[in-house]
């Protein structure tokens, strides 16, 4: 059995990560940041051991090459950790719940390189920075101190949780939504109570993501979710508790600027909201002014460079054979105006006339 199929058989499944109770969890979440931070300059340092590996490791597996047997699931939260260096040993761990400790490095991880789910919730992390997991699915970093999304470039990542977080898009401030541009399977981003104001960040090459909840964030202007509109299959969108979500007619603008979007919030669109936004979209569209066409300083009218790219070239264009390339002209008088030569031992004609400049290498077909 691979690593990826063995996902499926393991019960903290993604429809577990979603279906939270996001009010009640977050008032607990906030209560401990709390006390902790009260007592954090009491800290002793607590070390992961072997006997602690005992109580945590279950799961037995056949390993990778299938050629003997391992524990691939650890759960060791709420044992007030501040160190997993021994993690480095366990090469074959495909489950970890390190989360309520008191972590601030997770690097022993990288050496997990089976590693499929993987949940850190709660700890004292500033970065959820870690080398390149290659089946890692699943990740949670919830209720951290991460300031960035930089680092997370973990290629079958489908599920990553950062909510509770101090992620910041300020643009005077470099923390921001950015180094998520490759997780191209990611299909549900958790970003909620952080202090996002702009959606910067986010790419078409993200084709995967279909749930983004940006819930209890500062974004206050509607204009932002035109960012969100290279996300081709993005349905699902949370943004209660931002500012913008009391500007009137809320629901409507978002639709008006993403046509794809199924839900926003906890409500799906209907048929009646859909069919008034494509109409205002319309209505935008043929508002929207023409462009002037540009004349010749001469004063008689000339066609615009879409227009002239439009029209057919000359019967009469030539092509140009030189140093193993060719150049095109639809000049009549290209033959003789167009004139390339090779100074010296360079390999590139350079334009002689025709607009070129002496010495500068002429452009290649």
């Amino acid at each position: 059995m691979s690593d990826e199929d063995d996902l499926d058989d393991f019960e903290p499944d993604l429809d577990d990560l979603e279906k939270e109770d996001d009010e009640k969890e977050t008032e607990e979440w906030e209560d401990d940041r709390k006390e902790e931070e009260d007592i954090s300059e009491k800290w002793i340092p607590t070390p992961l051991t072997e006997d602690m590996m005992k109580e945590g490791l279950s799961l037995l597996c056949k390993t990778g090459n299938g050629l003997a047997h391992a524990y691939v699931k650890l759960e060791v939260k709420e044992r007030d950790l501040t160190d997993i260096y021994l993690l480095r040993s366990y090469i074959h761990l495909r489950y970890v719940d390190i989360s309520e400790n008191h972590l601030t490095d997770l690097s022993p991880l990288n050496y997990l390189t089976h590693l499929l789910w993987l949940k850190a919730d709660g700890n004292q992390l500033r970065s959820a920075q870690l080398n390149e997991l290659p089946y890692l699915q699943i990740a949670s970093f919830a209720y951290n101190q991460i300031t960035d999304t930089e680092g997370i470039s973990h290629p079958r990542l489908g599920s990553l949780d950062l909510k509770g977080n101090l992620i910041h898009t300020a643009q005077n401030m470099l923390k921001k939504v950015e180094g998520l541009e490759n997780l191209s399977n990611l299909t549900t981003l958790h970003l909620r109570d952080n202090q996002i104001e702009t959606l910067s960040g986010f790419s078409g090459d993200m084709k995967s993501l279909q749930y983004l909840n940006l819930r209890g964030n500062m974004v206050a202007d509607l204009q932002e979710l035109a960012k969100l509109r290279d996300l081709p299959k993005l349905r699902a969108l949370v943004l209660l508790d931002n500012p913008c979500t009391d500007e009137t007619d809320y629901r409507q603008k978002a639709l008006v600027q993403m046509a794809r979007l199924e839900r926003l919030d906890k409500d799906f669109y209907e048929e009646e909201e859909r069919a008034e936004a494509d109409g205002i979209r319309r209505r935008m569209k043929e508002e929207q002014p023409q462009e002037a066409v540009p004349k010749h300083d001469s004063g008689g009218d000339q066609p615009s460079v879409q227009q002239q790219r439009a029209r057919p070239w000359p019967q009469d264009l030539r092509r140009f054979p030189v140093g193993g390339h060719h150049i095109y002209s639809p000049h009549p008088e290209a033959e003789d105006a167009f004139s390339c030569s090779s100074p010296g031992n360079s390999s590139q004609p350079t334009a002689q006339v025709l607009g070129g400049v002496p010495g500068q290498p002429c452009g290649w077909a």
